[in-house]
């Protein structure tokens, strides 16, 4: 389909690709993947032709027809509407149409054969293409997408460059191409639609290439993977959690020749320096050096997953409810938030704020944060809580003249600069990088600065909207990395699925302008939500009688009122759980303090009795806990 063969592309002195090969074959779906800097989107543009390559060559079927997004469709604009713009897909429909209704005027006037014969033609032409369908296509993807019914009369320029960015994503899927090149596609995209979008690229029947950072798309969409490294493009015949157990065995191969080759190199170099200096053996000794200087060289493996080498500290614990929230409403003129919403944030939660774009979320982290005070009813903050804020607007907040390290270094002063240097190593800030001012970075690395910055602060309660944006999959592991270590507490915004799976224990969404959650993994969340999906609504309540007739109520009411009834018991129960748990707490932070206390190993009789007793108020607590996410999980699926 597409062969590239020993491609070079050089900038300036620097050889982005150095003789690199790869072969596109027809219905193969790739995840091209590979750190910043690396060439990535370079590649696609040189195989739509923007780009020209320094040497070797890009070839291709003349008839191939390639569908191209790009970040650069985020300027687009058009004062047409949206469905006219997706519609532009169809170029040969659309030309059939306008012929047609040409021919049908004419009709109105002219009745000659030659007429009628071309509008036949026009139109079994029409038929051919699936013409009469084409609107109906467009309304199905721009409705997978997230676009309403009313959406779809407005001009394209009304959009944010976001949603814009989904109305060329439609265009390009409606176009049907021989090969799709989507890079990004999932940047401005809300769960909802990503999970369309999967479904979508996995019916495609041809081929694609996908740059992303969002690992779980990658795994449920392609079945190739290829790496874009040290100028060479390495492929791995599967997803990209295979390819990651693939390359750990690569590693583990080379790793081990490395250190073979090694020993051999140290064996012969302790040789020739042993018979260099005598005549006899002086031939045998240069014959080796030659033999050395023409072996070919094994790497030792580069290690490209830094690792979080710090630790998080802050100055005080908060109390056991972080933030209370009371009978919230929220309004917008056009749209209802919340209404009388309950939650509470309670010490240790991790938690992950999920759901489409235009629920709340943003608007319920600003509540939450103290950022937004429009509202009716009650957000408490609880005792000892220090908070931090992180959000994408903070990235212009950014004082550009300073180094990367000042801009630490103004933040949090009680830091040395070896911490600070240590923290920044972490978010991918080596060496001279430091130095580099703020206005000199690109989007990622404006906000691994920012996200450097709010985890430095005395903080024991993170607020982080989009923390994820603009990085790759290296920066979200640092930050998977981090948020596992931190101790304190967070509520996090994402649409980062591996992401959320790996530093959430608890699930937020909004529905029916109320705040419910799922406690457990973001895997385990959607694994039952898909199942809610499936289930068989309940009926709708029958309409109440009048009180006149004093009929009986019927079975649906019946069966409402008695779910309200359980529900009412298991949380007066999930209560009690919550005081009993509390004293549990209470009294192994007790025994722990007696455990660490040298004196008590004086008898050995009362430090066996305290060691048996922490043990078996350790087990107690860890029951019920687990009684009370099952208790929970029981309650979730009796109101929904």
């Amino acid at each position: 389909m597409i062969a590239i063969n020993n491609l070079t592309f050089e900038i300036g002195a620097r050889a982005l690709y150095d003789e690199a090969n790869w072969h596109i074959k027809p219905g193969e779906k790739i995840g091209l993947i590979g750190a910043n800097g690396t060439g990535k989107t370079t590649l696609l543009k040189m195989i739509v032709g923007e780009y020209t390559p320094t040497s070797g060559t890009i070839s291709m079927a003349k008839d191939l027809t390639m569908g191209y997004l790009n970040q650069d469709l985020l300027s687009y604009s058009s004062d047409k509407n949206i469905l006219h713009v997706a519609m532009e897909a169809f170029e040969r429909q659309n030309q059939l149409h306008d012929e047609i209704e040409n021919l049908l005027k004419k009709l109105e006037t002219d009745y000659s054969e030659d007429l009628l014969h071309k509008l036949s033609d026009k139109q079994h032409e029409f038929e051919v293409l699936d013409g009469y369908n084409i609107e109906y296509k467009a309304h199905e993807i721009l409705a997978g997408l997230g676009f309403s019914e009313p959406d779809t009369h407005r001009k394209l320029s009304e959009f944010s460059g976001g949603w814009r960015m989904r109305v060329m994503l439609a265009k390009i899927l409606l176009q049907a191409p021989d090969i799709l090149l989507l890079d990004e596609p999932t940047n401005h995209l809300d769960l909802p639609s990503i999970q369309w979008l999967e479904e979508y690229l996995k019916a495609f029947e041809g081929a694609i290439v996908i740059v992303s950072h969002d690992r779980w798309f990658l795994d449920r969409v392609i079945n190739r993977t290829v790496e874009s490294r040290k100028g060479k493009l390495t492929v791995y015949a599967g997803n990209y959690s295979f390819y990651l157990e693939e390359k750990a065995l690569r590693e583990e191969i080379q790793r081990g020749e490395f250190k073979n080759q090694q020993s051999k190199i140290r064996q012969e170099e302790r040789l020739i320096e042993r018979f260099r200096a005598k005549a006899s053996k002086a031939k045998m000794a240069q014959s080796r050096i030659k033999a050395l200087d023409k072996l070919e060289r094994v790497d030792d493996v580069d290690d490209d997953n830094p690792s979080v080498n710090f630790s998080f500290r802050f100055s005080k614990q908060s109390g056991r409810h972080v933030v209370t929230l009371d009978n919230i409403t929220k309004k917008y003129p056009a749209i209802d938030i919340l209404e009388h919403a309950e939650a509470v944030i309670e010490k240790g939660d991790k938690i992950a704020l999920i759901g489409a774009n235009g629920k709340g979320k943003s608007t319920l982290l600003r509540i939450i944060a103290g950022a937004d005070k429009d509202f009716t009813g009650k957000a408490e903050t609880g005792h000892n809580v220090s908070q931090t804020f992180f959000a994408q607007h903070q990235l212009e907040a950014l004082h550009l003249e300073n180094t990367v390290l000042q801009e630490l270094q103004s933040f949090a002063p009680k830091h040395t600069e070896t911490e600070l240097r240590t923290i920044l190593g972490s978010f991918l800030f080596t060496g001279d990088d430091v130095f580099k001012k703020i206005k000199v970075l690109s989007g990622g690395e404006k906000s691994r600065v920012a996200l450097a910055k709010a985890l430095t602060a005395d903080a024991n309660f993170l607020v982080l909207d989009e923390p994820t944006n603009h990085l790759d999959i290296a920066s979200v592991n640092i930050l998977v990395q981090a948020l596992q270590q931190y101790q304190g507490t967070f509520i996090v915004v994402s649409h980062d699925r591996y992401f959320l799976d790996n530093v959430a224990n608890k699930i937020w969404f909004i529905e029916e302008h109320a705040i419910k959650q799922y406690p457990g993994t973001y895997a385990e969340f959607d694994e039952w939500f898909a199942k809610r999906k499936l289930a068989p609504k309940a009926a709708a309540p029958a309409t109440q009688p009048k009180k006149e007739e004093k009929k009986e109520p019927s079975p649906e009411k019946h069966q409402s009122d008695e779910r309200s009834k359980q529900i009412k018991k298991l949380n007066q129960e999930l209560v009690r759980m919550e005081q009993e748990i509390t004293e549990l707490e209470k009294t192994v932070k007790q025994l722990e303090t007696q455990l660490a206390d040298d004196k008590l190993y004086n008898d050995a009789n009362n430090a066996t009795k305290v060691t048996d007793n922490y043990q078996l108020k350790k087990l107690e607590l860890q029951e019920i806990q687990a009684k009370w996410e099952s208790l929970a999980e029981q309650i979730l699926e009796l109101e929904s």
